[in-house]
């Protein structure tokens, strides 16, 4: 089985699938490992399982278009570099992407070494991506609201009283807690509370996340959010970004 290294793992989202094969091919051959999709919603799942070092973004999609893609990954703290690419030529569509949060504007057609060169560089000067679920030694103290979650001392506070919270609950949450506006699959957080704790995660995924609500209770806010068909979300804001999420698709 072929081991996908994040640091080299390019997402193309792009409605035209001979565009995506041409662009893949390319990146392929340059080493990335590469994961298409077609629209915002075949992007969330692919981030929701795997470590994605940059994203390849076309502005004309079905559905959602990828201006507000781009926002939406930006409002919800995702930070994995962006590329635009895209048919769209004006100064006005450059301007307003990078204004959105993409590190980057290239027109099509493309020259493919100025492009991999782009990529080279906008790498060079990002932080190692890890998998959603693989140990870490940063973003050990989360704060939101009032709550305070210390990943290091295994505590969470609520207007600094100590909650108490099981070993499995802390494995689920503390993945979460590091990846903010990151959708996660229900079987890597899965993966994660079995590796830690087999008794505690008899009662299933479900009823800790049931538990952990309880925990995170603060009015009319939410900290973790069901996304469908894919698993479970931590907003720090506590607002709903699930309608955002997965947007109607237009009908032809």
């Amino acid at each position: 089985m072929k081991t996908v290294r994040g640091d080299r793992a390019i997402a193309i989202v792009d409605g035209d699938p001979f565009a995506r094969e041409l662009l893949g091919s390319h990146l392929l051959q340059e080493g990335f490992d590469v994961f298409e999709a077609n629209d915002g919603e075949s992007l969330s799942v692919i981030l929701s399982r795997r470590a994605i070092a940059l994203i390849v973004l076309e502005l004309l999609l079905p559905g959602e278009d990828g201006l507000s893609i781009c926002r939406r990954l930006r409002a919800t703290g995702v930070r994995i570099p962006i590329i635009i690419l895209s048919t769209k030529a004006q100064d006005a569509d450059r301007i307003a992407g990078l204004t959105m949060g993409a590190d980057d504007y290239v027109r099509k057609p493309f020259n493919p070494r100025e492009l991999r060169a782009r990529i080279d560089a906008i790498l060079r000067r990002s932080p190692p991506r890890e998998e959603p679920w693989a140990p870490s030694i940063s973003n050990e103290v989360a704060r939101f609201g009032p709550f305070h979650f210390n990943m290091g001392t295994r505590t969470l506070r609520k207007n600094g009283r100590i909650l108490n919270i099981t070993t499995a609950q802390f494995a689920i949450f503390k993945v979460l807690a590091r990846h903010p506006g990151q959708p996660l699959s229900r079987d890597k957080l899965a993966q994660v509370a079995r590796c830690r704790e087999h008794s505690a995660f008899d009662r299933g995924l479900d009823m800790q996340i049931s538990h952990l609500r309880k925990l995170l209770e603060d009015g009319s806010l939410s900290y973790i959010q069901t996304i469908r068909g894919v698993g479970y979300m931590f907003v720090p804001s506590g607002k709903s970004e699930v309608a955002c999420l997965f947007p109607k698709r237009a009908r032809v």
